[in-house]
């Protein structure tokens, strides 16, 4: 993972939320959680549109 120090205006209340909703150690790391966890659900989201109707699942009673 390529780190770089960056300056951004950050809501700080809402900051410290997300530090103690995701149990993180700073506001950085709250950060890197929220990026990492927007991608997966994007990521995800683009699967299911391009999967819709393909996929099969084991275990159904239909």
């Amino acid at each position: 993972m390529a780190v770089t120090m960056t300056s951004i205006r950050l809501d700080t209340d809402l900051a410290d939320e997300a530090v103690k909703i995701l149990g993180a150690k700073s506001r950085t790391e709250a950060v890197h959680i929220a990026l990492r966890e927007i991608v997966a659900l994007k990521r995800f989201k683009a699967l299911m549109k391009k999967s819709s109707g393909k996929l099969k699942f084991s275990g159904l009673d239909e």
